[in-house]
């Protein structure tokens, strides 16, 4: 069985990352999505709240399991099991972050791969800061998120 680890901070979970969720199960026969913490980030919503939006907005894909994780990535992923890493792309900063994460998790865990996978053109310009920042003025995000995460949203600023 081939697994992929789709971790990510997802604070919300955008249609760009339901996008990439969509094409990576596609390929692989399993797909873990790890709603990961990162210590230089301040969050809008804690772990399991995150988990549980992406969980509402995925909810016809089978061969999908979302967990709040904790520690370091490579870590994890050697509790997953023998799995691959995929990280979706919007631009090349993005990959030079992401090339160095590859790097050090490589590191930790020779055993673990990485893939990049690139965002739909539809979705370059999307990223959950971006749909922050326009909620907090009130802005329009249907188009951006979800509605599990228009609820949710909602609830921390209400003038959207």
């Amino acid at each position: 069985m081939k697994t992929a680890i789709y971790p990510g901070s997802f604070d919300p979970v955008t249609f760009g990352h339901i996008d990439i969720i969509r094409r990576i199960s596609e390929t692989f026969d399993r797909l873990v999505v790890a709603v990961m913490r990162n210590s230089e980030k301040s969050y809008l919503f804690e772990p399991e709240e995150r988990a549980e939006m992406i969980r509402s907005s995925i909810s016809g894909l089978k061969n999908v399991e979302v967990v709040a994780a904790e520690g370091l990535l490579a870590d994890f992923a050697k509790q997953v099991g023998n799995a691959v890493l995929v990280k979706g792309l919007r631009a090349v900063s993005d990959f030079e972050y992401e090339f160095q994460l590859a790097l050090i998790n490589k590191k930790l865990n020779p055993a673990l791969d990485t893939m990049f996978l690139t965002a739909d053109d539809r979705y370059m310009f999307l990223s959950s800061s971006v749909v922050r920042e326009v909620a907090s003025y009130g802005g329009d995000i249907s188009e951006l998120v979800p509605e599990a995460v228009i609820r949710r949203m909602r609830e921390k600023f209400p003038g959207i």
